[in-house]
């Protein structure tokens, strides 16, 4: 058996720690891999022991900052030697500009101090150890990196914008307090994301710190709206069981393909000139899968560690209400990335870190012409400077426009019958596999001659079907409404990317949406690590004339406020709950953009769905001005009670003013000191308890009244 040490790379460059040397010979192991797999595997032994010893309610926040960095610097000590001054250099530069600077550009300072720092190293590498695969301090840079921008970005929304003119997810992670020293290394370099991420925002790692995460993120996934006292810490164990056993099997399934089918064999020439059209494309599908399970070992070793500290709760499942979420920060999803049925799917399912990254950073801040460019562009510079990631990049890029054009074109023909939506499926994945190992093996081959010289091998076959599919088949797809209604609803469930959109005909479900769903005046709601969002509505510029619906918010201050759990969202002054917004149908949109359909059920009358809307909403709002007069009634009860008891003059009793007038005085106490007028204030509190009473008698009518409309 061919050592996998001769396969993934000689460690020339490698300065880690050589102790276990012993131990890579014994394995077949390279010692860069062993380093990192002792690493791993201590460090999430010492993440149980840093949530079960080191909890929030045992010591304080600062001995956990402390704790977690020094582990932190010893795992990248042990693992890189010298080179791991560069993990402290580079988040130590962009803490003096966070220090130093104005929050109106500490973003883009921060942006350019830790690209710049992080493309020398880049470059450092490519030159010294060009091609090699063994492990380097890039790896960690390059999570660094991520850490500091998004918290750079973070204080620049916390310090000099509103609330309402950020997105929830920039509320959610906005600062308006600069870190400290310990709290900014212990959140750049602690243990458990040191070495392969993930990605966790400043926000909530402070969060986890100080040990209210718990609580933050039970409230924000309340099923009801109770308010609770006591909140019971779920366990991560059969998490982290889960997601260990799963990364096992995807290290033993790297290792037995990785020297079946090695990444380094493409390089040779003996196997260009051996190697057949089939095979070769076979070969790059099977090579790059196995160089992907590393990466699905990895990603999930330290989602365990991760959880197996405490860290990534994300609530509750919607479905029961009662089964924890460990997925806040998970970074990939195996099976939908296997098994997906388009490069979109895939592409959501890869990295998922990075994505939120890329989102917070870039796309969610430039001109949405930019956005696609300069996502690719900042994605492109972080990766580094291997032609191989832009041989990727830009072959994926041309094979994403076609894929949207193929399935305008062809989807149609099977949705006919279940059967033949099953075989399209069918199709769409095996397809995808086959485009996404062609896609994909010079990311992980870097060279660009050696890249080169596998597509001409292959005649670079599916740089031309796509080219074919974008400047000859595009003519045929349809343009327009289309001719008949099977076309138009078709080609209305396609989105701006070419995925299929649910059409709304029935109240919004638990599962989140990952993208921007409607334009025009309806509400857009995007998911992020599994959250439901709002955002406010946006006036389509290319509608004709606006619905009155967006005619009446364009007319007003909309002043958008989100309480810190995201839980309710007060929009002018009325406090909703965020599941106010979520319509049964979406407002009919004039623009021809929009991705949804709005359409009223067979046999409606005009209008009846809203006003049993109406009549609803304002049955709620006379139910909750009731409670609240009542219960605001019996607060002052209790005070006025209070003050009779407790008076310091012989039991004289001054009432609280009314309408800006005293209510008796001194004249008006009786024999025995007590205000006179306190009877009828009694009374008055009679009244309102009868009232409550005839209230409760109506309300069921009321209820079964609408219910039945």
């Amino acid at each position: 058996m061919q050592q996998l040490a001769t396969i993934i790379g000689a460690n020339a460059y490698y300065d880690g720690s050589r102790v276990f040397t012993w131990l890579a010979d014994m394995c077949g192991l390279s010692v860069d891999l062993v380093n990192f797999l002792i690493t791993q595997f201590l460090a999430l032994i010492l993440a149980s022991t840093f949530r079960s010893y080191l909890h929030p309610s045992k010591v304080s926040a600062s001995t956990r900052h402390a704790i977690g960095l020094v582990i932190g610097l010893f795992f990248g000590y042990f693992c890189f030697g010298q080179q791991a001054i560069h993990i402290a250099g580079l988040p130590a530069a962009c803490y003096v500009v966070i220090r130093t600077q104005n929050p109106q550009i500490v973003q883009r300072l921060v942006m350019v101090v830790a690209l710049f720092y992080l493309s020398c190293i880049h470059l450092h590498r490519q030159y010294y150890d060009y091609g090699s695969y063994s492990l380097d301090i890039t790896g960690p840079l390059m999570i660094i990196t991520q850490k500091v921008t998004s918290l750079a970005f973070s204080i620049h929304d916390g310090f000099t914008r509103e609330m309402k003119d950020l997105t929830q997810s920039q509320q959610q992670h906005a600062i308006r307090k600069l870190p400290s020293a310990l709290e900014f290394f212990s959140y750049t370099l602690h243990f458990q994301g040191l070495m392969a991420g993930p990605l966790v925002f400043y926000k909530d790692y402070i969060d986890f710190i100080e040990g209210c995460h718990i609580m933050k993120q039970t409230v924000a996934n309340a099923k009801y709206d109770i308010d609770k006292e006591i909140v019971h810490e779920p366990s991560p164990v059969k998490a982290v069981v889960k997601k260990v056993i799963a990364s096992l099997v995807c290290a033993l399934i790297f290792i037995k393909f990785a020297t079946i089918y090695p990444i380094k064999t493409m390089k040779d020439d003996g196997f260009i000139a051996s190697s057949g059209f089939f095979y070769s494309l076979w070969y790059m599908m099977m090579a790059t899968t196995a160089v992907r399970f590393k990466y699905y070992f990895a990603w999930l070793m330290a989602d365990a560690i991760c959880n197996n500290s405490g860290l990534g709760f994300n609530g509750y499942d919607k479905r029961d209400g009662v089964t924890p979420r460990w997925d806040m920060l998970s970074n990939i999803q195996v099976l939908e990335f296997e098994f997906g049925t388009n490069f979109r799917n895939c592409i959501n399912a890869w990295n998922a870190g990075t994505n939120r990254w890329l989102r917070m950073v870039v796309f969610e801040r430039v001109p949405k012409r930019y956005g696609t460019v300069l996502t690719f562009s900042l994605s492109a510079l972080w990766h580094g400077f291997y032609p191989g990631y832009y041989l990727t990049f830009a072959t994926g890029a041309l094979i994403v426009m076609a894929a949207r054009i193929a399935r305008k074109l062809f989807r149609p023909a099977f949705q006919r019958t279940a059967g033949t939506r099953a075989l399209y499926d069918v199709l769409t994945l095996l397809v995808t596999r086959v485009f996404m190992g062609y896609a994909t093996f010079p990311f992980v081959l870097l060279e660009f001659k050696a890249s080169l010289r596998m597509y001409l091998n292959v005649f670079m076959c599916l740089h031309l079907v796509a080219l074919i599919t974008v400047f000859i088949l595009s003519n045929y797809v349809p343009r327009g409404a289309g001719s008949s209604k099977a076309s138009t609803a078709a080609a209305a469930k396609l989105d701006s990317t070419g995925d299929e959109s649910s059409v709304r005909h029935k109240p919004y479900q638990a599962t989140p949406t990952p993208e921007p769903v409607t334009t025009g005046t309806a509400l857009r709601y995007r998911g992020e690590n599994g959250r439901r969002t709002m955002e406010p509505p946006i006036l389509n510029g290319s509608s004709s004339q606006p619905s009155p619906a967006a005619a009446s918010i364009g007319s007003q201050s909309v002043h958008h406020v989100v309480d810190p759990f995201c839980l309710t969202t007060s929009v002018s002054g009325t406090h909703k709950k965020t599941d106010d917004f979520l319509p049964d149908e979406a407002d009919n949109n004039n623009s021809s953009n929009s991705a949804t359909i709005t359409t009223k059920p067979a046999g409606a009358k005009p209008g009846a769905r809203e006003r049993i809307k109406e009549k609803l909403e304002q049955e709620t709002r006379n139910i909750e001005e009731f409670i609240d007069k009542t219960v605001t009634g019996f607060v002052e009860l209790k005070d006025d009670l209070m003050r009779m008891n407790e008076s310091p003059i012989g039991g004289l009793y001054i009432p609280r003013k009314v309408n800006g007038a005293v209510g008796g005085g001194a004249n008006a106490t009786d024999g025995e000191g007590t205000n006179s007028s306190s009877g009828a204030f009694l009374k008055k509190e009679i009244d309102a308890l009868n009232a409550a009473v005839q209230q409760a008698n109506v309300l069921p009518a009321v209820l079964s009244n609408g219910h039945a409309k």
